[in-house]
């Protein structure tokens, strides 16, 4: 099961950063200011606000069986994400965005819940393995354009036919766990249960932290990969670029994984106040390698790649231990629309200060994500009644 929502996952998040990977190709052909190309990818995570929040207030993640809410939400994704092919222009591209992040919002909170219902002890690496998947996925339009340039059609075609394939293999081979959460009857009242509990409230603020930093950094680097080729080397292939944004993203894959294997063995709290101390520090670090040697730049993005993402999972994992377990599905739903609405302001952000200050410092300005998020999780391991590092 835990392979199967795995390979879902990978196939299904392809569709989110396609924008961000056709952003050079786009922009050509449609004439786009900066502030237009980067609205290709800040439409998604609205949309995807809009459709957990909806999820979260209507309990649907609580309500409606996880197979059947998974398959519809991805064979929906996948439509959207076609229509492109069909009327290609900024307009509808917008639209068709915007849904693609409503409908994924029934993919990725849900297949979290899904993973939990088949562990308990090994709950942070099997959540760490689904959002591992999920890395990978959103890496692929990179990868795609990397392997030949194939433009439009190639990758929003290929990436719709994953989600569609992920549809069909969640709801034709998946089943919950024998840890399945009960379900309960639709109340208006439960997010306010979720919101009551401590926990709950820590955690999400130490999740907004990470949201801060991940998807600005996903959706920049390759504008900082371009901009520090261009600066050491006088030029910067297109899918030179595609290959080291896919890379650097994907490599992700490595701190979810690992990350969740040593959180069940050393706690969560742990791994996430390592991950967030590393990847604030790279994000101030940044500036220093910019237009140095490229095995100097993929060391520090590598890096950063692995620890941006090595804590995700446990943010999902400590909600599904501390929230009613009549509304984990709830709780989750909740977490990821808030976190995913604060990343529409770093989306816009990072090119804003990319076009003032140049790209060299654009990336500074994320640390203050993990640092926030650093004092939440000391407060939650308090209350949880764990020790506090000295560090």
């Amino acid at each position: 099961m835990l392979g199967l929502l795995a390979l879902a996952e990978l196939l299904g998040m392809g569709g989110w950063l396609a924008g961000g990977a056709l952003a050079g190709e786009l922009s050509r052909l449609w004439s786009l200011t900066p502030g237009q190309v980067g609205w290709l990818t800040s439409i998604v995570q609205l949309g995807f606000v809009v459709g957990t929040l909806a999820a979260a207030v209507l309990n649907l993640p609580d309500l409606v069986p996880s197979r059947r809410f998974f398959a519809v939400n991805a064979t929906l994704a996948a439509i959207a994400n076609a229509l492109l092919l069909v009327w290609p222009s900024y307009r509808v591209a917008l639209l068709t965005r915007f849904f693609v992040g409503l409908f994924l919002a029934g993919v990725y909170p849900p297949a979290m819940k899904m993973a939990a219902t088949w562990f308990r002890h090994g709950r942070g690496f099997a959540i760490g393995v689904v959002i591992g998947a999920l890395t990978i996925g959103k890496a692929s339009p990179y990868l795609v354009e990397a392997l030949g340039g194939l433009g439009v059609e190639a990758v929003i075609g290929t990436t719709a036919a994953g989600t569609l394939l992920a549809a069909l293999l969640v709801a034709v081979g998946y089943r919950d766990g024998p840890l399945a959460f009960p379900r309960r009857p639709f109340s208006w009242r439960l997010v306010g249960e979720v919101l009551r509990v401590p926990e709950m409230r820590l955690a999400t603020a130490g999740y907004l932290g990470h949201m801060w930093e991940l998807y600005a950094f996903w959706a920049s680097v390759a504008l900082f990969w371009s901009a520090s080729l261009t600066r050491s080397s006088g030029g910067a292939a297109p899918r030179t670029v595609a290959a080291l944004t896919f890379v650097s993203i994907a490599i992700g894959v490595v701190g979810c994984v690992a990350g969740g294997r040593l959180a069940d063995l050393r706690g969560r709290e742990r791994v996430v106040l390592g991950s967030l101390a590393v990847s604030g520090l790279s994000a101030l670090a940044s500036p220093l390698v910019f237009g140095g040697p490229t095995a100097l730049v993929l060391a520090l993005m590598l890096v950063w790649g692995v620890a941006v993402i090595a804590d995700s999972a446990q943010f999902s994992a400590i909600v599904t231990e501390v929230a009613p377990p009549h509304a984990v599905g709830t709780a989750l739903t909740l977490q990821t629309s808030l976190g995913f609405l604060l990343t529409t302001a770093t989306l816009q952000l990072v090119p804003v200060m990319a076009a003032s200050w140049g790209p060299r410092w654009a990336f500074p300005v994320l640390s203050l994500g993990p640092a926030a998020g650093i004092v939440a999780i000391r407060r939650l391991r308090r209350i949880r009644g764990l020790a506090v590092p000295a560090t």
